[in-house]
């Protein structure tokens, strides 16, 4: 073979592979755009879906306001009748001690049956609390430090 055939055979495959290499790269970037355009498109339906989701919690939350203004409206137009008020008699004449008053009125406040074991703690008014020493020291009563 001739050296300008061959010089001629080897351009020529130099054209085709440089053909074939812009055509690959152009489908490439048609590729990399259509995988943008689907994400994209993904994107919009998670959009749609949270705006659709957020919208009935909306309704959800405007028909329970309607719900609950309509029932204070009822309630506002009853008359109220006063509550009988319950009056604890004690056993003995003398005023129950404040650990007294906390049982009767967790006695009063329980069911009789209880379904879960529930424990009531209850402050009292009369508690013996220790005191505390609060050091409130002055800017003037504290050493001054110097750093060197």
């Amino acid at each position: 073979m001739s050296t300008s055939k061959e010089l001629e055979e080897l351009q020529n495959k130099r054209a085709k592979l440089e053909e074939e290499s812009h055509s690959l790269k152009e489908n490439q970037k048609d590729l990399e755009e259509r995988i943008k355009v689907l994400e994209e498109k993904i994107a919009v339906e998670d959009l749609k879906k949270s705006n659709k989701a957020t919208r009935e919690a909306i309704s959800q939350l405007e028909s329970k306001i309607n719900e609950l203004e309509e029932k204070l409206e009822q309630v506002s137009h009853t008359p109220e009748t006063p509550k009988p008020t319950e009056e604890v008699v004690s056993e003995w004449n003398e005023t129950p001690e404040p650990a007294e008053e906390a049982t009767l009125e967790a006695e009063k406040t329980m069911p009789e049956e209880p379904e879960e074991e529930t424990v009531t703690v209850t402050a009292l008014e009369d508690s013996i609390t220790a005191p505390q020493e609060v050091e409130d020291k002055k800017p003037s009563e504290k050493k001054k430090r110097k750093f060197f």
